[in-house]
């Protein structure tokens, strides 16, 4: 049997593990003084009031490598196989260290998915699709599949990529006054600004108009993604052709792990291009 855990960078929810066949890697979010595990004890609208209300930035950091490997290796002796699914290594040191608690045990792939949110959920589905393949083409789709995922998205506010390093003062202090709207992303696994447009219905018809322009492959699933308050990510959709409607089958509001660096009101589209 496969079994394929995944850190909560992929903001897969509790009430989704059984349709993605999932065990969740829970991550941990310092608030303050309290510690939280993400995904599990960390209520959404908590974790907006802190940051909101409270002004608390969150930090992040590795699950809990001691109840992992006591999981994988009562999986392994039991004749199991398993595929673990990380946040990017660029973000986050969980593939490292996870693939350093694994590394003798050949009935364990760790994958680095160089993605986080829906771009995760992207790359299990690949995951699924070869359950029954050998780790070698497992890890071949995996690699095939992760420059075809474009996740495509507009902050509210420039203000927590500042704080979060993803941009300089410089660049924070001309978009805010020049009211420019980033298109932010991955790229080779760091999160990067995109492009930039002025004004966000512009922002808005950019993404929209590129379910098009880089073929968005009707095989996987379109999935649209917001923090907070789904409120422009409803325009967005509006604003993009019917025939990707069908694709939308979820609309994911993002778990503490990427929100607190995107911040409250980002909103965009994660899919997979056929370029």
């Amino acid at each position: 049997m496969l079994r394929v855990l995944v850190d909560s960078g992929c903001s897969i929810k509790s009430d989704e593990l059984e349709y993605y066949n999932i065990e969740l890697i829970p991550l941990k979010i310092l608030l303050g003084e309290q510690e939280y595990q993400d995904g599990v004890d960390l209520p959404l609208d908590l974790f907006y009031e802190k940051l909101i209300k409270e002004k608390i930035f969150p930090k992040t950091s590795l699950p809990n490598l001691g109840e992992l490997e006591e999981k994988v290796n009562a999986y392994t002796n039991a004749g199991d196989r398993v595929v673990i699914l990380t946040i990017s290594a660029e973000i986050s040191g969980s593939f490292n260290a996870i693939k350093l608690l694994f590394k003798d045990n050949d009935k364990v792939l760790v994958l680095d998915s160089r993605m986080a949110v829906g771009g995760m959920r992207l790359i299990v589905d690949e995951i699924n699709r070869y359950r029954d393949a050998d780790f070698k083409t497992i890890q071949e789709k995996v690699e095939a599949i992760i420059p075809k995922i474009k996740i495509m998205a507009i902050p509210e506010t420039l203000e927590y990529l500042m704080r979060g390093g993803r941009l300089s003062k410089k660049e924070w202090l001309i978009g805010s006054i020049l009211k420019i709207k980033p298109i932010i992303g991955f790229i080779e696994g760091k999160v990067k600004v995109l492009t930039k447009k002025i004004g966000l219905k512009s922002g808005m018809n950019h993404i929209a108009s590129a379910l098009n322009e880089l073929e968005c492959d009707e095989n996987y699933e379109i999935i649209p993604s917001y923090t907070y308050s789904d409120e422009n990510l409803v325009k967005l959709m509006d604003m993009t052709d019917e025939k990707y409607k069908k694709q939308m089958r979820v609309r994911d509001n993002l778990d503490p792990a990427i929100a607190c660096h995107w911040g409250p009101g980002a909103f965009g589209y994660i899919f997979v291009s056929k370029k």
